[in-house]
């Protein structure tokens, strides 16, 4: 994604629904809630609610720290960053 949303514009309709899939997908990949709000130039709290609205399991806070989950955390990071 990496486009800034207009800061302070409404995100309603097919746009929301576009923008829904693409944080949910990057969420289940790994990526922190607070790294898609950095990316995408929104608070915390805007994504968290639109990644809650579209029925996402939420990771516990910090996410996987060991194992195979968090390798799979960080692979993801890496290629969503490439």
């Amino acid at each position: 994604m990496s486009a800034k949303l207009p800061k302070g514009s409404r995100i309603t309709g097919d746009s929301r629904n576009d923008l829904a899939s693409t944080l949910v997908q990057r969420y289940e990949r790994g990526e922190s809630i607070r790294s898609l709000a950095d990316d995408i130039g929104r608070s915390y709290g805007f994504v968290h609610g639109v990644l809650a609205e579209s029925g996402v399991a939420m990771r516990s806070r910090g996410g996987a720290t060991r194992g195979a989950a968090a390798e799979a955390r960080r692979q993801a990071l890496r290629e969503s960053r490439a």
